[in-house]
């Protein structure tokens, strides 16, 4: 499966290949840097800001989008612009502009609600993850309330197209579901009706295994010991070999569990994790954790030695959190009371700074995730 990592050395050869036959059976254009074969220069390119290359030349800004060149990250969102449609989106840094992904497969339609008519205020949940350099949606509920992914959409910004996963064993809706070392996990939640052995139940889907004879598709793993993780859609996350995850969202009490992937088990959150546990929770490449107190719009991060938070930043943009993601040294928060920007922390700097992005006009932000950037057909 694509990562978020370079693309191989196989890759890039026939990338390059491509683009320099494309180049001269169509358009003839100047080289990438005078003197240079084309494999050569891109080589030396790929070593600059792509911030920088966007603004020098159309060959060069062409190529940071190729499938040759090393990915940037970009953010993706579900939008919403009415009660019950959902547009998927990506934001590009480097030119600052907001491109709307192709649609999903078309039939079956997408049959999703995010706004209950007795409950306007309150989105409905749409649970989607980032696993592998891939988006994916994976839980949320029709207008009939019942699941409405038997199956995963999956959207590949290398391919820049999507495609379904192997059935669920169980679909559901207001679960727990996060990604752990490739492999996506979804625990608890509704079925068509509430069952108790749903409550307790784990599928997991390893993307490393290729699909076809029983590879590649959901498996059950080892269960909940009681069902009091159906009560909300949670997020779980992966972090350094274990599944994290909590009962409800918010800044209300919790119970937490972490599942320890080697031992295959089961486990009462440490007690400082599951204390500062006060809004939404990311990982930055499963190594390091973020938390943004809702309350009191501080970004903290887990330390794990002494089982507790650290402030990194505070910042009343931040209160009201709902939603987080982390990607490339930025973790990107969503807020409850403006859904129409994503505030962008970037972590790696020291001191850390954010910045506000709005989301395209009559947009709220539904979800947010960072991925490579979308992979751009050369014309």
């Amino acid at each position: 499966m694509v990562t978020a990592t370079s693309p191989s050395s196989k890759r890039n050869k026939l990338a390059l290949h491509h683009h320099h036959h494309h180049r001269h059976r169509h358009c003839p254009s100047p080289p990438l840097l005078p003197g240079l074969p084309d494999h050569v220069a891109q080589l030396c390119l790929s070593r600059l800001p792509p911030s920088l290359l966007f603004s020098v030349s159309r060959s060069w800004r062409r190529l940071i989008y190729s499938p040759a060149f090393p990915p940037f990250f970009s953010i993706y969102a579900l939008l919403s612009s009415s009660p019950n449609s959902l547009d998927f989106f990506t934001f590009d840094p480097i030119s600052s502009k907001w491109n709307r992904l192709p649609p999903p497969p078309n039939p079956p339609p997408l049959d999703l609600m995010i706004h209950h008519p007795s409950f306007l205020s309150r989105h409905l949940p749409v649970q989607s993850l980032a696993v592998s350099g891939h988006l994916l949606l994976l839980a949320a509920t029709t207008q009939d309330l019942l699941p409405a992914l038997p199956r995963p959409l999956i959207f590949s910004p290398v391919s820049n197209s999507w495609q379904f996963g192997p059935p669920l064993i169980t679909p559901r809706r207001w679960c727990a579901a996060g990604a752990l070392r490739g492999s996506v996990y979804v625990a608890s939640g509704i079925g068509s009706f509430f069952s108790t052995d749903v409550a307790r139940s784990v599928e997991r889907w390893d993307l490393k295994k290729p699909r076809g004879g029983g590879g590649g598709d959901w498996e059950k793993v080892n269960g909940l010991k009681d069902r009091r993780f159906s009560r909300d859609a949670i997020d779980a996350v992966g972090w350094r070999g274990k599944l994290c995850m909590v009962n409800v969202k918010g800044d209300a009490p919790k119970e937490g569990l972490v599942f320890d992937l080697e031992r295959d088990l089961w486990e009462e959150m440490p007690e400082g994790m599951v204390g500062g546990w006060r809004g939404p929770v990311a990982a930055m490449d499963e190594e390091e954790m973020y938390v943004v107190d809702e309350g009191g719009g501080c970004l903290r991060r887990y330390n794990p030695v002494g089982d507790l938070w650290e402030q990194v930043i505070q910042s009343s943009r931040l209160k009201g959190a709902v939603q987080m993601a982390a990607g490339g040294g930025r973790v990107c928060v969503v807020c409850g009371g403006s859904r129409g920007e994503i505030v962008v922390v970037d972590v790696a700097a020291s001191p850390p700074w954010l910045r506000v992005e709005p989301t395209p006009p009559g947009m709220e932000v539904v979800a947010v995730h960072v991925l490579p950037r979308m992979s751009t057909p050369e014309s």
